[in-house]
């Protein structure tokens, strides 16, 4: 039996796996949302989302996607897997994703193509906008002159063509590598880590969409979750599917303090938090919950 039967789920709450159901809009990421929807709307060419790993962006990115209607945008995802890609490629790719039938080999004709392509999108009413998720990976001087070039593609008053960057810090000094390309960046907002408060919002958020009917976390465990992930919406999932498979196997039907640790021991993730009252040298039984509990007290 999944524990999830145990708690009596619908679906596991914390999947790592991309689930637009569990999209939790927290302050932050409406906030960037809108920025982003502001940038491509008013034609501003060039928007940057930055974050650290595990902080959303790619959930971002798929979520800006889904807020972009066929009858209002030509739009397309993609996601750098490599640092070997070439301006070449990028091109071909961006031109194949908005539409342009049959690319051609050579770079003038493919931008002639595109140039074509992206007059139609304009005609139609459309704006054209590409997202590009991992955008650290674009690391080379030649790539970046490739993006200031595309968006060159435009007609008097309006640029015909939005790129939004979704990244590491890295992604920073990717654009410097360009400097004009680095002038126009119009819009750039930074993901940050969840606040303590936001944590148990976002763990309730989960639970609740996966189908539970009460919190299954003690009151006591959250904040040492929040200290463990460092807020960090994946690490939080990671976490928290491991303590409710540990108590799924201890039969219980509530995660303590001592799953959070056993857990977080076990995915090595003690030393993320070594001010987490109690925090253990190791992940088996605490001796001493009372003394543990007033360690966390103190500490907040």
């Amino acid at each position: 039996m999944a524990y999830s039967e145990h708690f009596g789920l619908q679906r596991e709450p914390f999947s790592n796996a991309p689930d637009a159901r569990f999209y939790y809009d927290s302050e932050q990421h409406s906030q960037a949302l809108l920025r982003l929807m502001y940038a491509v709307d008013s034609n501003k060419g060039l928007a940057v989302t930055i974050g650290g790993v595990g902080t959303g962006k790619t959930t971002l990115a798929r979520r800006m996607l889904d807020n972009l209607p066929e009858e209002r945008y030509e739009s397309s995802l993609l996601v750098m897997v490599h640092s070997g890609i070439t301006p070449e490629w990028i091109l071909t790719r961006i031109a194949m994703q908005l539409g342009v039938d049959d690319p051609a080999p050579h770079r003038l004709q493919l931008l002639k193509q595109l140039y074509e392509r992206l007059l139609e999108i304009d005609a139609e009413g459309k704006k054209a906008v590409v997202l590009i998720d991992e955008a650290q990976m674009l690391q080379t001087r030649e790539l970046m002159e490739e993006f200031r070039g595309l968006l060159n593609l435009e007609i008097p008053g309006k640029k015909l063509l939005n790129i939004v960057f979704f990244g590491l810090p890295e992604v920073e000094e990717c654009l410097s590598l360009d400097e004009p390309l680095a002038q126009r960046v119009a819009v750039k907002f930074h993901l940050q880590s969840l606040a303590l408060e936001i944590t148990e919002s976002y763990i309730k958020h989960r639970l609740r969409v996966a189908g539970a009917r009460k919190m299954m976390f003690a009151a006591d465990a959250v904040p040492v979750i929040h200290r463990y992930s460092g807020g960090v919406p994946r690490l939080i999932n990671t976490l928290c599917d491991n303590c409710l498979f540990e108590a799924y196997l201890r039969k219980l039907d509530t995660v303590d303090l001592k799953i959070v640790h056993s857990a977080a021991g076990d995915l090595g993730l003690l030393g993320n938090a070594s001010s987490v009252p109690g925090g253990l040298e190791s992940h088996g039984d605490l001796d001493d919950i009372d003394s543990m509990l007033d360690r966390l007290e103190d500490a907040f």
